[in-house]
């Protein structure tokens, strides 16, 4: 645990480093005539000097940059409690994978003769997700979860045009849905629709009937949902939509949950997305890439984008076909982000069935641990058996006049990341935490007793709370002026002008 009143010097910027002349090269005197670039490139081709650049030396640069990823906190700092994000660890024999020449080197335009090997890989992956998912064929060229649900949209759009079926013009919404859900169903042409829960949590059945008739193209659902629950009345919520012709669409972003137990296929879901970056294990956060590829049924595998990796029956050959006739076209240049997929082929085999299956196992476990151990400080808003993760919300310090927010900032000061807040929307300051498979018990406690203490703190000093962090390289920041007048540039005057933020 972080002393709460250590003192943390504040990093300068690059710019205020160094000295007229430093340099971090020496190079050898010159034993050919010097040449000026202007007479042979021409003034114009020759870049001036920059003005205000700053002149270090190597220790310098080193030093400083080392010191700056010091102030973040990532996977390898410790428990990231993301909630709906799965920010889980990232096993380091992925990278030594990944790192093979024959993969790092490919290139998009390479002939498929030279890249064989990466194709292969690729095919086996979607063949291992559409086992993992219960559908038929899988798509990897989503980029990211939200390019695979537009994806899946896509298809099923262009399943009903196919069909002359031009009437169906709503997507039902549960009200528990991640944020991108609505904002796909109208990029894609469809009106949202939103579905209230019920008292459990899970969708309101009734209410998902009225909402349903010929005009429905689809449900966008979230199994297990973002209340950290499983719909566990699927087959009547499937009868229901397929019964009017609507198709269900199902966000993977939970499927860290299920993996191994129970597959979105079995019980009615015609297009599905997965998050690489969450469920098996890559890089996530920092601007991507991840990986979103899409399941579908087999009434949609015509119309995915295209090309789609296949094998020629007489030689064996992998290849990219391109002769899709329904295809809803390309959603992705290249199969640009082939490293994400690396490593979640070398997950799924590394773990195999049973492992994969004691992933879910692990991570419900751990979830549930956390529900046990904090329900009696914080509100439940669902006080029942959770998936992988758990939601609660800021009711009880809500009395002594603190939020979620303030908790989530008192947690820094003893060193860990905050859980998600203010998601999802239907709880009132909810904090959001999921702790994923990857942590110990050893982890867990100390993360519990963190939390506790900070209960407590709500109730004897709440303005310790609500001042903090304490011991964090920066206090707490005016967000809505940062977020307003964000300052994205150095300017040696306006630095003068500025007063300097006050670090703690």
């Amino acid at each position: 645990m972080r002393d709460d009143q250590a003192q943390l010097k504040q990093e300068s910027l690059i710019f205020e480093r160094g000295g007229a002349g430093r340099v971090g090269y020496t190079l050898p005197k010159l034993d050919v005539p010097a040449i000026d670039p202007e007479d042979v490139w021409g003034a114009d081709s020759v870049r001036a000097p920059i003005e205000g650049f700053p002149e270090v030396s190597e220790v310098d640069v080193v030093r400083h940059f080392t010191r700056i990823s010091q102030h973040n906190f990532g996977l390898e700092s410790g428990l990231f409690p993301l909630g709906s994000c799965t920010m889980k660890y990232n096993p380091k024999v992925h990278e030594i994978v990944v790192r093979n020449s024959g993969f790092a080197a490919a290139h998009p335009y390479m002939p498929a003769s030279i890249v064989q090997g990466a194709l292969e890989l690729m095919r086996r992956l979607e063949v291992a997700l559409a086992a993992v998912s219960g559908m038929d064929r899988v798509t990897l060229q989503p980029a990211a979860g939200a390019q695979g649900e537009l994806t899946g949209i896509m298809m099923i759009a262009a399943y009903h045009a196919s069909r002359g079926d031009t009437r169906r013009r709503t997507v039902l919404i549960p009200d528990s849905a991640h944020g991108t859900n609505p904002a796909t169903a109208s990029f894609c042409g469809f009106d949202p629709v939103e579905i209230p829960s019920n008292s459990r949590g899970t969708i309101d059945i009734e209410a998902l009937r009225a909402a349903t008739d010929d005009t429905t193209a689809a449900l966008m659902l979230t199994n297990p949902n973002t209340l950290g629950l499983f719909e566990d009345q699927m087959e009547e919520i499937a009868a229901i939509m397929h019964g009017c012709g609507a198709q269900i669409y199902c966000d993977g972003a939970n499927l860290n949950a299920i993996l191994g137990k129970a597959r979105p296929g079995d019980f009615g879901i015609d297009a599905f997305h997965i998050n690489l970056h969450k469920t098996f294990t890559t890089p996530h956060g920092g601007g991507g890439p991840g990986g979103g590829p899409v399941g579908v049924r087999q009434h949609l595998v015509p119309f995915l984008p295209r090309p789609t990796v296949e094998t020629d029956a007489d030689s064996g050959a992998s290849y990219l076909d391109w002769d899709r006739p329904d295809s809803i076209g390309k959603v992705h240049a290249f199969y640009g982000n082939f490293g994400i997929m690396v490593r979640a082929y070398t997950y799924i085999r590394a773990l195999g069935a049973v492992g994969l299956r004691q992933v879910a196992e692990d991570a419900v476990l751990n979830a549930n641990y956390i529900r046990a151990r904090l329900k009696d400080c914080y509100h439940l808003p669902q006080d029942r058996l959770c998936m992988h993760e758990v939601i609660f919300s800021d009711r009880r310090q809500k009395r002594h006049d603190v939020s979620a927010m303030d908790i989530c900032k008192r947690l820094m000061d003893y060193g860990y990341h905050p859980p998600t807040v203010y998601f999802p929307l239907v709880v009132s300051g909810a904090l959001m935490i999921e702790p994923t498979e990857t942590v110990s018990r050893e982890d867990l406690d100390d993360f519990v007793d963190a939390m506790v203490a900070i209960a407590r703190e709500a109730e004897s000093d709440p303005e310790r709370v609500r001042s903090a962090p304490h011991s964090t390289f920066l206090s707490r920041l005016d967000e809505a002026r940062a977020a307003r007048k964000p300052v994205l540039r150095w300017d040696p005057e306006l630095a003068e002008e500025t007063p300097a933020i006050e670090a703690r």
